[in-house]
């Protein structure tokens, strides 16, 4: 098929073959399982067990609340020990409502209802079955899968993306999935396909993973909805509307959605998970995760169970080697530094890298000498330099006029910048205090608005006290007139 130019990207070194002949290996159980009810964009789940409860596996634990949040189920059977703060999977380190589960070793599943024929289902079936098993996207976005199935209800849909390009480094997750069980994400991919409405569906993966193109082509073989394309590799390929325009020559709207050009961007391992859920009715328990890095003694690719502790995925895969000059999760481009090694593989963690100092760009920070190889890589179109100075300068609405709000955070610009300045980290921060200075904005006017209510409310109420003392005040005067006249 015709692929079309995209505009910047990138060529980091791979550093795939560490685990790319790897096929995925089950983990045995740790001894606790510490389970975030924030492990997706949107509201937190709800805990609907208490300590001391005894559970299955599979067994709802916290219920979402509303409808952009994501229940959470347990990973195996056992005795629920805590619920409270934990340690967060996140470069702040603090902590977020967890339960933690001390598994019993049984991993005694709770009754399970699947479905022999998904394509007889309506889809908003299909929809609330997928919203009641917890999915999110497993890509690393951890949006509700639920909502972006029910987008045809608003947007003309006429396409489906899978997104199995896996553009970062050292991760290869998702390509070991798709050549070892190919099948089972075709299968999700053409449910999904029917949730949505749409008659065509394409896998993109990325050239350099050759056999997972193969696979997925043979399992879809004959197949008039899900086809296979191949993309260049080329960072950062794996963002979806940057994968959408190189597929369709389409570009999405500033600040709008793929569903605007009429396609939905899903991953791999959600189409998997989605086949999992409901030929079996099982709820997203696990995932497949990298651990790599040049600190790991035997770098592999592991299916673990949500909630399982990174240190026990190092220990599984020989230690380390040295002490990790950086712990991530995700990849080195766009993944978030762990504070330690005891928080817990959440939905959307993909990767677990211990890198040495190495792997690890460290350099300090120069000036910037304004030679543009940011503006050349940035695949959004952006002047990274301009809004990066507008930032130092402390000027975030010229930033945002430079379209700080279209940055993808995909790292492109940091990569090239031969000044190794954090362009990545000022637009972070920038975006943080823009939001701040919103929801401040938003504060405010609110506080006014409600001021205002109360006083008018409490002038009709002063209002309606006149206007009854005036009428109180009448009616006497009408009476005693009343009883002069009588009088007389």
């Amino acid at each position: 098929m015709k692929l079309f130019r995209i505009r910047g990207g990138v060529h980091p070194e791979e550093r795939k073959e560490a685990t790319a002949q790897r096929p995925i290996e089950a983990v045995p159980l740790p001894a606790l399982l510490r389970i975030p009810l924030q492990q997706h964009i949107g509201a937190p789940a709800e805990p609907v067990v208490r300590m001391g409860e005894r559970v299955l596996k599979g067994q709802l634990l916290a219920n979402s609340q509303g409808m952009i949040s994501a229940p959470v189920h347990a990973p195996t059977s056992g005795r629920i020990v805590r619920i409270g703060g934990y340690t967060a999977p996140h470069p702040s380190g603090l902590p977020v409502r967890t339960i933690t589960l001390e598994p019993d070793g049984k991993d005694q599943w709770i009754g399970l209802e699947g479905v022999d024929n998904p394509f007889a289902l309506e889809p908003e079936a299909i929809s609330a079955r997928v919203a009641a098993a917890g999915i999110v996207g497993m890509g690393g976005a951890t949006f509700p899968a639920a909502v972006k199935l029910n987008l045809r209800r608003r947007y003309r849909l006429r396409l489906l993306v899978i997104n199995g390009a896996e553009c970062e480094p050292y991760l290869t997750c998702d390509d070991r999935l798709m050549q070892e069980q190919a099948a089972e994400v075709v299968d999700g991919i053409r449910i999904m396909a029917h949730a949505l409405g749409v008659t065509r569906a394409l896998v993109a993966i990325e050239d350099n993973k050759p056999r997972a193109q193969e696979a997925m082509r043979m399992a879809c073989q004959g197949d008039p909805v899900v086809s296979v394309a191949g993309v260049p590799t080329r960072y950062p390929m794996g963002s979806e509307k940057h994968l959408v325009q190189a597929l369709t020559g389409l570009e999405t709207p500033a600040r709008g959605l793929t569903a605007d050009i009429g396609v939905v961007v899903h991953n791999a391992a959600t189409a998997f998970t989605v086949h999992e859920a409901i030929r079996f009715g099982k709820p997203l328990l696990e995932r497949v995760v990298t651990v790599s890095g040049g600190a790991v003694h035997t770098p592999r690719n592991l299916r673990i169970l949500l909630g399982t502790p990174v240190e026990h995925l190092l220990k599984l895969c020989g230690g380390t080697t040295a002490e990790p000059e950086r712990l991530l999760s995700g990849g080195p481009m766009m993944g978030q530094v762990l504070p330690s090694v005891r928080v817990p593989v959440v939905k959307g963690c993909n990767g677990i890298l211990a890198l040495t100092s190495d792997e690890v760009r460290s350099e300090h920070a120069m000036p910037c000498i304004r030679c543009a190889s940011c503006v050349g890589a940035c695949p959004c179109g952006l002047v990274p330099l301009e809004m990066a100075a507008y930032i130092r300068a402390g000027d975030l609405e010229g930033a945002a006029r430079f379209g700080l709000a279209d940055c993808i955070a995909c790292g492109s610009c940091a990569y090239v910048c031969p000044s190794r300045i954090p362009l990545v980290q000022y637009f972070n921060h920038a975006k943080g205090e823009v939001a701040a200075r919103e929801r401040t904005r938003v504060k405010q006017e609110e506080t006014r608005r409600l001021a205002a209510q109360k006083s008018e409310r409490l002038e009709r109420m002063a209002q309606a006290k006149r206007e009854a003392l005036a009428r109180r005040k009448a009616e006497m005067a009408a009476r005693k007139q009343a009883e002069a006249e009588a009088r007389a």
